[in-house]
């Protein structure tokens, strides 16, 4: 989560041309999207590298089954966020993939303020796997992966949807019951 701060100024502060940015960092805004899109995989990565310790050693945790989710969703939306400033991702498929984690961070307060906590299943850990790909070839912004982009923005955006029904689904008792 720490390198989402340098990931958001090196993504939008050599798009917007910021003065202050331009002074600091004109040298590098030639290569900012190669910058973010190191900064994005990094962060993406240790994400990854943190679970797999995490169960390897024993060393799961309810904090961080509560949290890991929550730092893929801030890393995401942050650079989701970023590249509708930058228009190479339509706002309405931000609001779909927003409003999906919106909603399943709720579900998780509902379910914690009862003591059940509710891990990531395979439908969101994939959803996250096509959201962060779609993210970083949409840094990446190359012209000849413009339509393996799209299919892998589609994907992202039903595997959002798909599992947002599937976690109600399976867990509606936390609403209605406060229980699983």
């Amino acid at each position: 989560m720490i390198l989402i701060v340098p990931f958001v100024l090196v993504m939008l502060g050599s798009y917007a041309e910021w003065p202050w940015y331009m002074a600091l960092f004109g040298g590098i805004a030639g290569y900012a999207d190669y910058i973010a899109l190191g900064i994005f995989i990094i962060a993406s990565l240790t994400d990854l590298l943190d679970g797999r310790i995490a169960r390897k050693y024993n060393l799961v945790t309810n904090f961080g089954k509560f949290m890991d989710p929550l730092a893929d969703k801030l890393l995401v939306c942050a650079a989701l966020i970023c590249l509708v400033e930058m228009d190479r991702i339509p706002a309405w498929i931000v609001i779909i993939i927003m409003s999906r984690e919106f909603i399943i961070s709720g579900f998780r307060l509902v379910a914690a303020d009862n003591r059940v906590v509710i891990a990531a299943n395979y439908w969101g850990k994939f959803k996250t796997t096509f959201q962060m790909v779609m993210v970083c070839l949409m840094i990446a912004n190359i012209d000849a992966l413009a339509v393996v982009t799209q299919l892998v923005m589609w994907i992202a955006v039903l595997l959002t949807v798909i599992s947002l029904i599937d976690y109600m689904a399976k867990n509606k008792n936390v609403l209605f019951d406060g229980k699983i």
